[in-house]
């Protein structure tokens, strides 16, 4: 705990998000290290820290290749040294108007996004006639999380023979995300990846054969990560592990990353005996989980989260005598994602010394496109 301690806590006001980017740096070498220093092999995702200062310190690592989920990461990304953005949504509609135009804007970047379906291709391929840039794509497979994708089928080896005879658009693979495998026995989630991904690599192992040369195969997040990192022919797109929190800490054990970005709050009231009041409301902190997996108060023993509202967090303590109004405490969230794109801003600790503020730009749907 007391690494994580802010000296002058003082010009910190509350709730906050901290980030440690000498915590950050630690994240980003195992990142590295689990794809054996392969950084070719990584496609990581921002949608965790959307900030500039972040991607810029990957692309700083050797790491050029990302994944994002809106046009607003996208446009956060080009403007920080990314070479290959892949917009893993399958975009329609004005999304799909705005991607054109970033394009056009950033041409130097190469562009990529999904698609799962020929009408949705065809919408893509039309768009983008107008331009000079033919889209490079990737189909949106379903492996099991039944979200979004085709099912690995017949179908689906028709449909990349039709893409690929697209002359239109540059169709260079597959993308596979299995969020819904995080067993935390590390080995029986190797056996649940395998089974997931192993008919998609037997897909491309056929039209490799062919002579139509391999397609590439972006898999999996964070949970599965350390299944697919030494897997040949693979990109990982790990992403919550470069912030990482709570809930992975839990379910992925094995996984050596460390919490680079934690929540600040303060006790405002004593409103019952046994009771204390923080500032961390759900407009601070994720709150789709349980009360009892929204944040883990590092400082704070033996205490129960018994409601909360927008702006308060209401926790009964043992403690209540020995706790003053003012004083601060220290959480890792539960689930970071959702967590930091509550927050404009992030406050970064340098040292134990709160230095200078992070905009977290990437929050917003739109900055200029």
């Amino acid at each position: 705990m007391d690494e994580y301690l802010v000296q002058n806590v003082q010009l910190v006001d509350s709730p906050a998000l901290l980030l440690y980017p000498d915590r950050i740096a630690h994240n980003i070498q195992i990142m590295l290290d689990m794809v054996d220093g392969e950084v070719e092999k990584l496609i990581p995702h921002v949608k965790t820290h959307k900030m500039a200062e972040v991607a810029r310190m990957q692309v700083e690592a050797g790491i050029t290749k990302f994944k994002c989920a809106t046009v607003a990461e996208a446009e956060m990304l080009a403007d920080t040294g990314a070479l290959h953005v892949l917009i893993a949504y399958q975009l329609t509609g004005p999304k799909l108007r705005r991607f054109c135009e970033l394009v056009q804007a950033y041409n130097w970047v190469e562009w990529a996004s999904l698609v799962d379906n020929r009408a949705s291709a065809e919408e893509l391929a039309a768009e983008f006639e107008k331009t000079s840039y033919k889209p490079v794509i990737y189909i949106d497979v379903n492996t099991g999380m039944n979200r979004t994708g085709h099912a690995v089928n017949e179908e689906l080896e028709a449909l990349y023979r039709q893409l690929k005879a697209d002359e239109r658009l540059d169709l260079r693979g597959f993308h596979a995300y299995d969020g819904h495998i995080r067993n935390p026995d590390v080995a029986l989630r190797q056996l649940e990846a395998d089974a997931a991904i192993s008919p998609l690599e037997k897909l491309a192992d056929n039209l490799e054969q062919e002579g139509e040369g391999r397609p590439v195969i972006i898999a999996g997040g964070t949970p599965t990560f350390s299944n697919h990192a030494h897997r040949p022919n693979v990109w990982c797109s790990p992403g919550t592990c470069l912030l990482w929190d709570w809930g992975y800490r839990d379910s992925v054990p094995e996984q050596p990353f460390e919490w680079a970005a934690l929540l600040l709050t303060r006790v405002i009231s004593k409103p019952a005996p046994g009771v204390i009041t923080t500032d961390l409301g759900h407009k601070a902190v994720a709150a789709e989980n349980p009360l009892n997996k929204r944040v883990k108060f590092l400082n704070l023993a033996e205490y129960e989260i018994t409601g909360q509202s927008e702006e308060h967090l209401v926790v009964r303590v043992p403690n209540w005598d020995a706790i003053q109004i003012g004083d601060v405490l220290y959480g890792v969230p539960y689930h970071i994602c959702p967590t930091v794109a509550l927050h404009d801003e992030a406050q970064v600790i340098r040292e134990g010394e709160f230095t200078e503020r992070w905009a977290i730009d990437a929050r917003k749907r739109r900055i200029t496109y």
